[in-house]
């Protein structure tokens, strides 16, 4: 017999840079974090509200606006904590170096409620999520695993991983956090912030940038 997911994952692609905002829900209490609501937020309240969804947090991988966007609509609507790694704190309101400028107005995200580390781990219902710091794209980006999910922000993608040029980015830090891979459970589903789903052990095997042939 199949066992039953303990989670429901729903994603919705929103914004001019088709950002992946993700909607992972305790599959019993419905208690759901919202992950990177990039824009559109009232594509994303009407995914919430078809699927009862309870609100309980934000979460954000990394501070770039095509991933806060929505930041401020989902705090006024739900009332809930917002999470972001401590290193990325301050380009929530930073428009120069949230990259807001390059796709559109200035963009002022609320402050974060809930300052994140590596190896914390953060609780959607009955559902535990560890917090694993991949710095490169932005100083704080993040990556969170939880159950066979890993969503990796703009850390890792489908046959490719994140830029580095942008302000704070760091190409020698964004190589060395793409050898955390390596050590994860090749059968993890990796749900990144643009792109198609893949697996650990896909990009293990195909991705130049983790095989060694764009090194």
């Amino acid at each position: 017999m199949k066992k039953k997911s303990r989670y429901i994952l729903e994603s919705i692609v929103v914004g001019p840079l088709a950002s992946n905002c993700y909607l992972l829900a305790d599959a019993d209490t419905k208690e759901t974090l919202i992950i990177d609501p990039g824009a559109e937020p009232e594509e994303i309240i009407r995914e919430i509200e078809a699927n009862n969804f309870k609100i309980v947090g934000i979460l954000n991988t990394h501070a770039h606006a095509d991933h806060i966007g929505a930041n401020e609509d989902m705090i006024n609507k739900y009332k809930v904590p917002l999470y972001i790694h401590k290193a990325d704190a301050q380009y929530l309101r930073d428009t120069s170096y949230n990259g807001s400028l390059l796709v559109g107005p200035p963009l002022v995200s609320p402050e974060a409620d809930v300052l994140l580390e590596d190896g914390q781990t953060i609780e959607v219902g009955s559902l535990k999520g560890k917090i694993i710091h991949t710095p490169g794209h932005t100083p704080g980006g993040i990556n969170l695993l939880v159950e066979d999910l890993l969503f990796t922000g703009d850390t890792l993608f489908r046959s490719s991983i994140g830029r580095w040029d942008f302000p704070g980015g760091n190409g020698k830090d964004l190589m060395k956090s793409l050898e955390i891979y390596k050590k994860l459970d090749p059968d993890l589903k990796v749900l990144p912030g643009h792109g198609d789903t893949t697996t650990i052990k896909n990009e293990l095997e195909n991705n130049p940038f983790l095989t060694g042939e764009n090194i």
